[in-house]
């Protein structure tokens, strides 16, 4: 059964792996009401602990970069000692875990802001796909955000810089960019979201600048081995798109390339959101892709089962293949897969809000809690 690449151990920079599945970022929504986790986070966290690598929801750098009601943050001292009391489950029961650092930017609603503002952007133009979550959890439509002025941006570099420190004091083993899926550093690079005339806005270079200013502060803090990037270049969520995304992205891919990162985290053309998209795509931006102009670490995302990702991971286009909702419903998926044993099936009605139900109790293989 050790036959398998994806059971197979891995050195991600001075950590060791004990396999290449890592858990994916996973929007649960089951944070308190001051936006921290909880001991039935803590536990739901450390139940997955056999993953090679855990990368923890997202999680927001400030209040402003709240997008949906009951996701946790990382800037305030009740929500590090959530996150603390999520890293020691997780490292008492063996396990590694990355810290998903995230601003929602446009995708948000004036009742998740402070004082009902507006969500900020790189320009004043709202998403036409998708629906806005309330505070009371009504789905409405997107509004139109407010365009970030030049002088807010290094405050918004310095929010990424205080949450990686936020995290180091959590005791996570690391951090993940949320630079994919629509939300804010996404907005910034793709040329629909992005209209401004700045240093920000235009060409490639400029809309690729904030990406790499705020991966630069939060290696600042945590050294470039311990740092990791989510890209979609594929992604049509939340209404993204771009004139010309293989040169955007290869040029992101290409910046990143010399930081010497963790990883670089791809999401795959099929995945739309936490489902599968089966849209026809005029150019498919996957690892595949990438392979040639990354040579560190890629993980892959993308509605993998078993078969394919160990053909990936095969054929050297991936080094860590990142499973979502088969680790929801399968806590201990590397003994299922390593025992070629039956999957549970996932709930998807449970997957964001709500209790321990589709959360806590999908049941081991063998009962261990």
């Amino acid at each position: 059964m050790d036959s398998l690449k994806l059971l197979q151990s891995f050195k991600l920079g001075d950590l060791e792996l004990p396999n290449r599945m890592v858990m994916a970022p996973l929007t649960r929504r089951r944070a308190d009401y001051h936006l921290a986790p909880t001991p039935l986070n803590a536990l739901y966290y450390a139940q997955r602990a056999a993953a090679g690598l855990i990368i923890s929801e997202a999680t927001q750098i400030s209040s402003q970069g709240t997008s949906l009601p009951r996701t946790p943050g990382i800037y305030s001292p009740e929500q590090i000692a959530g996150w603390q009391l999520v890293t020691q489950a997780v490292h008492d029961r063996g396990g590694r875990i990355f810290l998903q650092l995230w601003h929602g930017g446009r995708c948000s609603h004036p009742s998740l802001q402070p004082q009902n503002a507006l969500p900020v952007a790189p320009s004043a133009i709202a998403p036409n796909e998708e629906k806005a979550l309330t505070a009371t959890e009504e789905e409405v439509d997107f509004i139109i955000p407010r365009a970030l002025l030049t002088s807010e941006i290094p405050g918004i570099i310095d929010r990424y810089r205080q949450a990686a420190k936020n995290a180091m004091q959590a005791e996570a083993d690391g951090v993940e960019i949320h630079g994919a899926s629509g939300y804010l550093l996404d907005q910034f690079l793709q040329d629909n979201s992005n209209h401004r005339t700045d240093a920000y806005g235009g060409s490639i270079e400029n809309r690729a600048r904030l990406l790499i200013e705020v991966t630069a502060a939060v290696i600042e803090i945590w050294g470039s081995e311990r740092v990791g990037v989510r890209l979609s270049p594929s992604s049509t969520f939340q209404d993204m798109n771009d004139s010309n995304p293989e040169a955007l992205f290869n040029y992101v891919v290409t910046q990143l390339n010399s930081l010497n990162l963790a990883y670089l985290h791809i999401v795959e053309p099929r995945i739309k959101g936490s489902h599968d998209d089966f849209s026809v795509k005029k150019i498919e931006l996957g690892v595949q892709h990438f392979r040639p102009l990354y040579h560190g670490t890629l993980i892959t995302a993308g509605g993998y089962t078993k078969e394919t990702g160990e053909s990936i991971l095969v054929q050297g286009d991936a080094d860590l293949v990142a499973y979502g909702r088969l680790f929801i419903a399968n806590p201990d998926l590397p003994k299922r897969f390593a025992l070629n044993a039956p999957l549970n099936v996932y709930d998807r009605s449970t997957f964001t809000g709500g209790d321990e139900r589709g959360y806590l109790d999908y049941p081991f293989l063998e009962k261990s809690e």
